[in-house]
């Protein structure tokens, strides 16, 4: 049922806010809000108010820009942050604390019964002021199962909007994160969210075992960024979803996503990797003769995404050893010439020939073709990529 009711709570102003490049002015951070609305996310969690004097103005200012997503504020579980939150003006209040004996004893200092008593005080003085509540254990993967299910249900028991389980050092497998989930969800009432790591670079996988498991709520970042290796992609996840069934995710403005990915690229100063999900630049790409003549038969045979989907086109690229002849001919028909299989097929063995000594271009290409036949008017079609 998830699968087709769940949520997004994108977090790169907060999470995001975390990665070693990320410095954003308000200017950016509205910005970056206001694109995340026009894709269409649910939640938008911004830094906690208490992280600095222009945290919170930053926090107030998103929180009243009138967006259709909610905004959210994170913070730890004490009375202090809580009270600060409220002032904002947020839709919702994230409340998290450390739950494994790592944290237990590294962080914090508190036992699980302490643990449980502040999660009271603060859950019932958020929800007194009417604004959402989740309650998150932090490092959950790494927590005593009977610990979790301790917190988790003395929350429910107060009626709570959301329970989060963060595995926040990325350390879960897929199966441990639908196992938990599951037994989770036989347990409370709430819903219930998900924030992954993806140290070892099980992020995106061990979001969509959430949601097969029960979860409703899923944490993101515009290109996964975040402390240390970041978390779930918010493009990740849209492409697993849309490859499980396009409808999972017809709800999102899918043609935003490339601009969105831009313009947080720009700010951190990064490039999208080239084998980025959807947006890099191989991403459609072809290139393998045995690849080409399929894709180009019926795109679906070598593509389980529709580039058109998200605002894009595919690339055939031709200008090289690996390419076939029924990609030259299509090459040529775009050119509006008219050559025989024969012709055709010595054209490729040139292009073939001629790679193996150099790297060769697309004009080299359409020059071959064009020196076996005079020219026609050229048509439109699928772009062709050279070196």
């Amino acid at each position: 049922m998830s699968l087709e009711q769940f949520a997004i709570i994108d977090t790169t102003l907060r999470e995001g806010e975390q990665f070693i490049n990320a410095n954003f002015t308000t200017e950016q951070k509205i910005a970056i809000a206001r694109k995340l609305d026009a894709f269409g996310v649910e939640y938008i969690e911004v830094t906690s108010p208490c992280a600095s004097p222009q945290s919170f103005e930053d926090c107030r200012a998103i929180a009243g820009l009138g967006l259709q997503a909610k905004v959210l504020t994170h913070i730890r579980c004490h009375m202090d942050d809580a009270r600060k939150a409220v002032q904002t003006g947020v839709d919702g209040v994230n409340v998290v604390i450390g739950t494994s004996a790592y944290l237990q004893k590294f962080s914090h200092g508190k036992s699980i019964d302490a643990i449980i008593e502040m999660a009271i005080e603060v859950v019932t003085f958020l929800q007194s002021h009417g604004v959402e509540v989740r309650f998150s254990t932090e490092d959950s993967m790494r927590s005593a199962l009977p610990d979790l299910f301790r917190v988790y249900e003395a929350v429910d028991a107060l009626g709570i909007d959301r329970v989060g389980i963060a595995d926040t050092v990325g350390i879960g497998t897929p199966h441990q994160v639908y196992s938990l989930v599951k037994e989770l969800r036989g347990r409370i009432e709430a819903d219930i969210e998900f924030h992954g790591h993806n140290d070892t670079g099980c992020a995106i996988a061990n979001a969509y075992a959430a949601l097969e498991g029960g979860g409703t709520h899923i944490d993101t970042t515009v290109l996964g960024i975040g402390e240390r290796n970041g978390i779930t992609s918010l493009g990740g996840l849209i492409a697993r979803l849309y490859a499980t069934d396009p409808k999972l995710v017809e709800k999102y403005n899918l043609s935003q996503l490339a601009e969105l990915e831009q313009f947080v690229a720009s700010l951190v100063q990064i490039e999208i990797p080239f084998n980025n999900y959807i947006t890099g630049f191989s991403a459609f790409t072809h290139k393998a003769g045995l690849h080409t003549k399929a894709v180009l038969n019926h795109p679906s045979a070598y593509e389980a995404l529709s580039p058109e989907a998200f605002g894009l086109t595919r690339n055939i690229h031709i200008a090289h050893r690996l390419t076939g002849w029924n990609a030259i001919r299509h090459r040529a028909q775009e050119l509006g010439l008219f050559l025989n299989d024969q012709q055709i097929k010595s054209v490729t063995e040139q292009i073939k020939s001629l790679s193996d000594g150099q790297a060769i271009s697309m004009d080299d290409v359409d020059r071959l073709l064009l020196d076996t036949q005079h020219i026609q008017p050229v048509g439109e079609g699928i772009a062709w990529g050279g070196h």
